[in-house]
């Protein structure tokens, strides 16, 4: 993997997981859910909420938000514990975000980092990404997940591959909007990891 410049944000580090795991337990708990409940519900391996639970493994964001509608979470809610508004709290009208400091989680292939979490009730999920893959084979499989996709580039360049066999690429302050129900993965192009700006709506 190339050497990250300076002003590349570092990967997720494993205390994330760790805090992950401990947020889907308690919120999991709360619900008086098993991990079998969780797993029907979701349709996540009973086996991989657990090594989630206990931070031994990341996940892709398919998987995430999967978990996350089973819980009638925002995605965010699981990786920032701030995300939750106390009951009776009145809904603001704006909030201010940034990727540096921002809950951060890494999937192998993409790192991420979760933009705008302290709005209660999203009805999108916006997120600053680094995209890591390069090929196609470092996937087990497309990701897939109800609703729409926007991503603009922000940096360097970006290949968007679908189930279909259709591809489009990507450059710098471009975008692209698509069906996420339709298996798609991204690669970045370039020695450098394209950083882009992804918003998701289901």
């Amino acid at each position: 993997m190339p050497a990250r410049s300076a002003r590349t944000p570092a990967a997720a580090p494993e205390a994330d997981r760790v805090q992950l795991g401990l947020r889907l337990r308690e919120h999991r708990k709360a619900r008086r859910l098993t991990l079998k409940d969780l797993s029907g519900r979701s349709g996540v391996a009973l086996s991989t909420l657990s090594k989630m639970e206990l931070g031994q493994m990341s996940v892709s964001y398919e998987k995430l938000a999967a978990v996350a509608r089973a819980l009638s979470l925002d995605v965010g809610q699981l990786l920032d514990a701030r995300a939750a508004a106390p009951a009776g709290a009145v809904t603001p009208v704006v909030v201010w975000s940034e990727a540096d400091g921002a809950p951060a989680y890494s999937s192998g292939n993409y790192d991420y980092r979760m933009l705008a979490t302290g709005f209660p009730g999203k009805r999108m999920t916006p997120l600053h990404g680094r995209i890591l893959a390069r090929q196609r084979d470092q996937f087990p499989d497309f990701v897939r997940h109800p609703g729409q996709e926007f991503v603009t580039v922000l940096s360097g360049r970006v290949r968007i591959e679908f189930e279909t066999g259709e591809k489009i690429e990507v450059g710098r302050h471009e975008s692209a909007y698509f069906d996420s129900g339709v298996g798609h993965i991204y690669l970045s192009l370039g020695r450098a990891d394209a950083q882009v700006l992804v918003v998701m709506s289901e």
